[in-house]
């Protein structure tokens, strides 16, 4: 009679197992012949703290069909099986609880174990139901402990049991190590010990009186400790010697001498630049002896400083002080370090060439301002000419922007404005198509008239100019290709023509007007711009005749409307309409 496939198939897994526990305990022999194969868990109870566990295994026979299909079923299928058939009788599926149970690392090692031998039961005993119950107990020799101990070795085949010795034994081995407490042993001695703070203590600083040191000559005293003799007492300067005007003595040279400065006089091509933008209405030459600084003013409000000493790369600097034409600019009288300029934008400014700052001293809003000079000699008041035919008396000592005096003269425009060298009360403006010397102390709001009216011109006047020396001549440029010389010695109700002098001072629209200068330095001698080709600057002598013409075949090509001269050097400056300098220098 022939056996049923389940019990066959049960007999050929017993096989199996017999022989893979008499081939595991061959192995144990001759590794360790005095341990006894057999044993799977400690029999007699031991009074300790150590954790154990109990272990139950269930094998239930399943049909030989199922066991061949669940043979290549994965170990977590098996699992899925054990938990649902847990599941379908009401119970909580015991495994997880074993897991949750575990907190000693001995009682983690002998999990893993267990987890390995339901894992890894052949898959030829699918059908079986692993059941593990764990309960933490104290080993006190309880007899249900002992019986529990017996049903499970009695349950387990040899070889489950000798693989939860050996997970047992393991455990132990682990455990007796102490690898955890060592492993928080050497993390506190790793860990980085912070040094105590220090409190540092600030001394507070010693507070030392500072006392003024007093250089030992203003002491009186020799650096080798020998008293110096006491300096003589020179009396003050009187009050006049600041106010009184610098009188420059008429030179003693003649003509000849003159020229011959004249001839030396060159333009080479470091003293030609382009200083400012656009065309050029105004010119200023620096009165140092030491350096050569020209100030040009364009048609824009810019304002160009140029030092030829320090090259043409870094010798230019540029301000942009006013929005319209710059129409007169001088340096101070007092202070030469100021530049003052007045523009047709209504302003009259003071600018600080040192710190680059102009400052505004007077504004007008209603007028355009085309000129000024100083009635002071500590350049403290100033009178300045509008184009509308009016002049305003300026004191920069008073603050604000107004004007001390405001009156409206005897003519229609105002374009130069000019004081006496002598006798500052005197001025000179020249406007419309008339000339008149005035007296501003007898200038009214509402209605001023001139001393004297210099008569004969027929067309507009562009320029009048009192000679620097002794203000006894008036040179005028007129439109009427015209310079004329009024003697000024006198000044009563009429005054004379010295000369008349035929000239080409058409400059259309696009150059600026001609105004003919003195020479500081000479009371007889002038320039003035020409339209002769080539082009160049002409000088003339009071009474007519051509002097010397400045000109340059290689570096002045244009024609230079605007001329300034150094007031002791032999230095001439002319500007283009292009916004270029042209410097001669002897």
């Amino acid at each position: 009679m022939s056996e049923p496939a389940g019990m066959e198939t049960e007999r050929i897994v017993v096989e199996e197992e017999k022989e893979a526990v008499a081939l595991i305990q061959q192995r144990e022999q001759e590794t360790t012949p005095t341990e006894n194969a057999t044993t799977c868990l400690p029999r007699s109870p031991v009074k300790s703290k150590t954790l154990t566990k109990q272990i139950r295994i269930l094998l239930t026979p399943v049909s030989a069909t199922c066991g061949e299909h669940n043979k290549h079923l994965p170990q977590k299928r098996l699992l899925e099986q054990f938990s649902s058939c847990e599941e379908s009788f009401g119970k909580e599926p015991k495994a997880k609880k074993i897991c949750s149970d575990y907190s000693s690392p001995e009682t983690r090692a002998i999990s893993h174990g267990v987890s390995e031998v339901v894992s890894n039961t052949d898959s030829h005993r699918c059908g079986s139901v692993v059941e593990a119950v764990s309960s933490d107990l104290e080993t006190d020799g309880d007899s249900e402990s002992d019986r529990n101990d017996e049903e499970v070795s009695t349950q387990l085949s040899a070889y489950e049991r000798k693989r939860l010795k050996n997970i047992t034994e393991n455990a132990k081995f682990f455990a007796s190590l102490k690898l955890f407490e060592s492993a928080a042993s050497l993390r506190n001695m790793t860990a980085r010990v912070q040094s105590p703070k220090i409190q540092r203590i600030k001394h507070s600083k010693a507070k030392t009186e500072t006392t003024c040191r007093r250089s030992m000559r203003l002491q009186k005293v020799d650096p080798l400790s020998i008293p110096l003799p006491e300096a003589q007492a020179q009396p003050e300067p009187s009050v006049d010697e600041y106010v009184k005007p610098k009188v420059i003595e008429t030179p003693t040279c003649n003509l000849e001498s003159y020229q011959a400065h004249l001839h030396k006089m060159v333009l080479r091509e470091d003293c030609v630049a382009k200083v400012v933008r656009n065309r050029i209405h105004s010119v200023a030459i620096h009165p140092s002896e030491s350096r050569t600084l020209v100030a040009a003013g364009d048609k824009w409000g810019q304002i160009g400083l140029w030092d030829l000493d320090s090259g043409l790369e870094d010798g230019v600097h540029t301000f942009v002080p006013h929005s319209q034409p710059v129409s007169c600019m001088y340096f101070s009288l007092s202070n030469p370090a100021h530049l003052l300029s007045v523009s047709h934008d209504g302003t009259l400014r003071r600018g600080d060439v040192t710190r680059a700052v102009f400052d505004e001293v007077y504004r007008n809003e209603e007028d355009n301002l085309s000129s000024f000079d100083f009635l002071a000699a500590d350049a403290s008041t100033l009178i300045v000419g509008t184009w509308d035919g009016e002049v305003a008396v300026v004191d920069q000592r008073t603050p604000g922007v107004s004007a001390e005096l405001f009156v409206e003269l005897n003519s229609k425009k105002t374009r130069t404005i000019h004081t006496n060298p002598l006798s500052r009360h005197y001025f000179v403006a020249a406007g419309a198509g008339d000339v008149a010397i005035y007296d501003v102390r007898h200038l009214k709001a509402s209605g001023s008239k001139p001393v004297v009216s210099l008569a004969g011109h027929t067309k507009s006047v562009a320029s009048a100019y009192f000679s620097p020396v002794t203000g006894n001549r008036v040179l005028t440029t007129c439109a009427d290709d015209t310079l004329r010389i009024f003697e000024t010695t006198c000044i009563s109700s009429s005054v004379p023509v010295l000369t008349t002098i035929r000239h080409n001072n058409y400059t259309g629209r696009w150059l600026t007007r001609f105004r003919a200068i003195w020479d500081p330095k000479r009371d007889d001698c002038f320039v003035v711009g020409s339209m002769s080709r080539p082009r160049q600057i002409e000088a003339f002598h009071a009474t007519g005749d051509l002097v010397h013409s400045f000109l340059s075949e290689v570096y002045l090509g244009s024609v230079c409307s605007i001329n300034a001269w150094h007031p002791t050097r032999y230095i001439l400056a002319g500007g283009n309409s292009s916004g270029r300098l042209h410097v001669f220098k002897e």
